[in-house]
């Protein structure tokens, strides 16, 4: 890992996390406003191929290091479609198809529960500590209870749900599989690897949609900040985490996505602040604290 953390002192890497969380909480918000004016996947192949041309410039002035084993270059390559191309995927496609920001974050916040399940299911029984359970169903309880309000009105149905799940499955086993294939390499030269995976992937579905690209200021912006903020920010300090951490405790930050999307939505489109939404997402905050603090 070339961008080494180690050197920047203990404050840099208490950070990070609340870095990631602020950062990838955009996200949501990001496809909000970027749906009207394109359809989801040439969006993202837009955003796929002006990140590699970033990464690739940041990589030659730094000389960044390029994956040194055909294998790891493979590996960078199957996360890229499950971080990058799945997940990424199913959230802007689910937005589009009328889903809100913090719902698709509360449902997508449900990896920590996943990753804890697999955790048992692939470790052994007490992989997962009775404290970080109670902490996950606490969580579970506040997607359940958003979810629920979201159906009653009428804003969620089978297909945007449908897509949702899918970006949920995506990062959830992209993230397990990083952590247990990739091995230390270079953020940057290793987002250029997992970018360029995701376009070759997406590229054929956007092909097929008909709907055009309209240069709206709300594109443009949607636009720029998902390359510099999103993938050279958040992306990055999402494989900077996994590489340093547990998979438990990585996961468990999703948790804290939802609270800062909802609001961000709240004060930038006026998606509504329901009593339902409110609950919800004092269940999920009350479930990361006590993951994290039995991690």
């Amino acid at each position: 890992m070339v961008l080494d953390t180690r050197r920047s002192g203990p404050d840099l890497v208490s950070l990070m996390p609340v870095l990631f969380v602020l950062i990838w909480s955009t996200g949501f918000v990001v496809a909000r406003l970027g749906m009207p004016h394109a359809p989801p996947m040439t969006f993202l192949c837009w955003r796929y191929a002006l990140s590699i041309a970033g990464l690739v410039l940041w990589v030659w002035w730094a000389r960044a290091p390029w994956p040194s084993s055909r294998q790891a270059w493979l590996h960078l390559a199957v996360t890229g479609v499950l971080l990058q191309a799945g997940y990424l995927g199913g959230v802007w496609s689910a937005v589009k198809m009328g889903l809100s920001a913090g719902t698709t974050a509360l449902i997508v916040c449900l990896q920590p529960v996943l990753t804890a399940i697999f955790l048992e299911w692939h470790g052994g029984r007490g992989r997962v500590r009775p404290l970080q359970w109670i902490g996950l169903a606490c969580g579970l309880a506040g997607v359940v209870v958003v979810v629920w309000d979201k159906l009653g009105l009428g804003e969620a149905h089978a297909v945007n749900l449908g897509l949702a799940v899918l970006a949920l499955l995506s990062i959830t086993a992209g993230t397990l599989y990083q952590k247990r294939h990739v091995g230390p390499t270079d953020v940057r030269s290793a987002g250029v690897v997992q970018m360029g995976a995701a376009l070759f992937v997406s590229l054929p579905l956007a092909l097929m949609e008909h709907e055009p690209v309209v240069w709206h200021p709300e594109m443009v912006t949607a636009l720029a900040w998902s390359v510099l903020a999103l993938t050279m920010g958040a992306s990055s300090l999402l494989y900077l985490l996994i590489q340093r951490g547990a998979a438990m405790k990585v996961a468990s930050l999703f948790y804290l996505v939802p609270p800062c999307t909802a609001l961000m939505a709240w004060a930038l489109f006026g998606e509504p602040l329901s009593w339902g939404l409110l609950v919800g997402l004092t269940l999920a905050a009350v479930g990361v604290s006590l993951v994290q603090r039995s991690a």
